[in-house]
């Protein structure tokens, strides 16, 4: 089994950017750009390496490779997204990456790619200045477009399987993991669960009993094996449930208007736990859009897009204003599920308004971001 932060530390000491490696400073899909050039980098790695994995590092300096890290991205519909923008779309995984020199909540991202058996991976349609049917390659560390004859040479293959086999996992690295677990997380009471004699599952959460059920909040889950944050919330409400060889985990959202909000069930993550010392992960959409009263709507979402004019025109905002801004990007993610199409723009608009206005809010925007492309790549 391959520790991920090993593999980092060695993908990063190996080689500058090439053929099966590109590092980013961050990831942004949630734009048209960011979105189009991360297909463009999967497409390449892909194609210019049929027989063995490709990765990007993401939260790592261009220049001198230092390790800053990103937020925690909650993104297992990632693949979906491949799939729809991609032909012979490549098996492409997002994993979050704790360092212990990283702040709470911040990770290097690693994204694995898999060739889909060697075929000629190319866009499906178009996105951004992309055309579809575009075949890109990598040529040294840059994502290039290709003609269709180009010949397939595998390069890589002994040189990944070097890097992948000097990241091996032992018992001391896992009792590492295991022991800074427990000790960075003694503020909510810290768990840790084995399984199959093998892997090593952490937890911490704040626990809260409502109706007799055990919901947690601040939940930071991490596979010790692999040195993998599987989950990480400050926001969200959780349930977590396990057997002898199965994980559960399943995610509710707070949804509502000013002061009356309800918990939706987003998504259930199970992680069972095989005799072969491997693991499948399994995730599944639970969501289902509350629907409102469309008069209401109507008159919140027009008085969400005042309050963003103002903050446009740096307007100063009233006490009542900046109670209501509070629950702007949670009121334009209702609309957009009860069919007001445009507020998704109305909400992408006011993401670099409410970063500077305020980071609290803007951390309810990135959430309400989050849930809006899980329930779309789904």
């Amino acid at each position: 089994m391959i520790n991920k932060r090993l593999l980092i530390k060695n993908l990063l000491a190996h080689n500058d950017e090439n053929s099966f490696y590109d590092k980013k400073l961050k990831l942004n899909i949630g734009e048209k750009e960011g979105k189009a050039k991360f297909l463009k980098h999967i497409c390449a790695l892909a194609n210019s390496n049929p027989k063995n994995n490709s990765y990007i590092v993401i939260g790592v300096e261009d220049s001198d490779n230092q390790i800053v890290g990103v937020d925690f991205f909650d993104d297992s519909k990632i693949q979906n997204l491949v799939n729809a923008y991609l032909s012979n779309p490549p098996r492409v995984s997002y994993e979050n990456i704790p360092f212990p020199h990283l702040p709470s909540g911040k990770v290097v991202g690693l994204v694995s790619i898999r060739s889909n058996a060697g075929k000629l991976c190319s866009l499906r349609k178009n996105i951004w200045k992309y055309y579809g049917g575009a075949v890109f390659f990598r040529d040294g560390s840059i994502s290039m477009p290709k003609v269709f004859d180009i010949e397939v040479k595998d390069i890589n293959s002994k040189i990944v399987s070097a890097i992948e086999s000097h990241a091996q996992n032992n018992i001391e690295l896992t009792l590492d993991g295991v022991f800074h677990f427990m000790d960075s997380r003694t503020d909510y009471n810290p768990i840790y669960k084995v399984f199959k004699e093998y892997f090593v599952v952490c937890w911490a959460a704040k626990e809260k009993r409502q109706n007799g059920e055990i919901y947690y909040s601040r939940v930071d889950i991490e596979l010790i094996n692999e040195h993998v944050k599987l989950f990480y919330s400050e926001l969200d409400e959780v349930s977590i449930s396990f057997t002898e060889d199965q994980f559960k985990i399943v995610e509710y959202v707070q949804l509502g208007f000013k002061d009356t909000f309800s918990y939706y069930p987003l998504e259930e993550v199970v992680i069972t736990f095989k005799d072969n010392a491997s693991y499948d992960i399994e995730s599944k959409l639970l969501f289902e859009p509350p629907q409102f009263d469309r008069k209401t709507l109507h008159h919140l979402y027009n008085s969400n897009n005042t309050l963003l004019e103002k903050l446009k025109r740096k307007i100063p905002l009233s006490k009542n204003e900046e109670k209501d801004l509070v629950n702007l990007p949670a009121t334009y993610l209702i609309c957009y599920f009860n069919e007001f199409d445009e507020a998704k723009e109305k909400l992408e608009e006011s993401k670099p308004h409410l970063k500077v206005y305020d980071p609290a809010i803007y951390s309810l925007y990135k959430e309400s971001i989050r849930i809006l492309r899980k329930v779309r790549y789904s």
